[in-house]
């Protein structure tokens, strides 16, 4: 696994910090970023990191 990839062992445990919803990773340029399926907030992962703070995210919308 490279250090820029999120381990499905996290990603099966790690939810969204607004609403509690699901996360689906999905790539976005150089980086990736974690989804909400019910917000649509999208959050950064930077090297590898998931940036889970809401003041941080976008609206994927």
């Amino acid at each position: 696994m490279s250090s820029r990839q999120i381990a499905p062992e996290l990603l099966a445990i790690i939810v969204c910090p607004a609403d509690h919803g699901e996360l689906a990773l999905t790539p976005r340029g150089a980086e990736s970023e974690l989804v909400c399926g019910t917000c649509r907030l999208a959050y950064p992962v930077r090297d590898g990191i998931p940036v889970l703070l809401v003041d941080e995210a976008r609206s994927s919308d």
